[in-house]
């Protein structure tokens, strides 16, 4: 009895250790991951309204402005103004894209409708970001929020306001999850069109770090969502579903877009259409080919077609 109680011990004291090793380094892997990936890689912008202003007299009245976010930080984008007291815009890029991405829509959008345009770069993205990392969602939602806060502050040179009491939110995967959530919580928000949509936080983070790092992505993403929860401790990292947002706002006009050349992604936002189908508001259409996800890169008559439809669900969803 003595010997196997030895034997015990000794197998105790060779397991802890490595076990102990084994859990530090799924942590620390969990927290790079997540640290990582919530930073997207910088790149400079596609296109700015300088250089768009070259051919377009519309594009040459863009404005670059900033705001403040409802956690203090900086927010920064592109605003080309309306006629007064009409509808606005907010155009929201999807995850490791910047705000160069909405500009050819906006343009095109503010022509088409006179309505007052919004282009953030979502926090942690652009050139210079001034908020360094992402999170997913979460603080965006209320970054979308401060925006619709901006936009309601303008006022023309007379002193009236620019932005009546109509506001619409296009977004394209994290952007259209950022301002699904925040139209849970500002009923101005009356329009939205929402395309290739996440499930939650997570798809988001498993798809950043399935771009990232190509390599056993069923293992890192695992690792990074699991490090989410550690790494926002200050409670920024609610993960509220797409589903469960849908839910939430019944009654809005609601455009749904997914396409095949996204096929997860397709998946989810299908779902969000079958969590929302009893809404009389709800228009979708789930067979692009591709998508607002890679419209960036397709012919310049399929892009003409997909602005078109975005240009006539908010001219029909907001104007008067």
């Amino acid at each position: 009895m003595l010997k196997v109680k030895r034997l015990s011990r000794s197998i105790i004291r060779l397991i802890v250790p490595i076990i102990v090793v084994v859990v530090l380094a799924g942590v620390s892997a969990s927290a790079w991951l997540i640290h990582t990936s919530a930073r997207p890689q910088a790149v400079g912008y596609l296109v700015t309204p300088a250089k768009y202003g070259l051919l377009s007299s519309r594009g040459a009245q863009v404005t670059d402005e900033t705001w403040a976010n409802r956690d203090g930080t900086t927010a920064r984008g592109w605003v080309l103004r309306g006629s007064a007291n009409s509808p606005a815009v907010i155009l929201l890029h999807k995850f490791g894209a910047d705000r160069s991405y909405e500009l050819n829509l906006g343009v095109k959008l503010s022509e088409a409708t006179n309505f007052t345009i919004l282009m953030p770069d979502l926090r942690g993205h652009g050139e210079s970001p001034v908020v360094e990392f992402s999170s997913f969602g979460e603080y965006e939602s209320e970054d979308v929020l401060a925006a619709a806060d901006y936009l309601r502050s303008l006022r023309t040179p007379e002193g009236t306001p620019l932005v009546g009491n109509k506001i619409g939110v296009y977004g394209v995967e994290l952007g259209a999850l950022s301002a699904l959530r925040a139209a849970t919580r500002d009923e101005a928000i009356a329009a939205l069109a929402l395309d290739s949509v996440p499930a939650d936080s997570d798809a988001v983070i498993s798809s950043a770090i399935g771009r990232r790092f190509p390599f056993f992505t069923s293992v890192t993403s695992r690792l990074a969502v699991a490090g989410a929860r550690a790494y926002y401790f200050n409670g920024s990292f609610q993960n509220l579903s797409s589903c469960d947002a849908g839910k939430m706002v019944a009654g809005r006009k609601v455009l749904l877009l997914a396409g095949v050349d996204e096929p997860d992604l397709q998946a989810s936002t299908t779902k969000l259409g079958r969590c929302m189908q009893s809404d009389p508001n709800l228009e979708t259409k789930f067979d692009l080919s591709p998508s607002g996800y890679s419209i960036i890169s397709s012919s310049m008559e399929r892009s003409q077609g997909y602005e078109q439809r975005v240009i006539d669900f908010f001219r029909l969803s907001l104007g008067n």
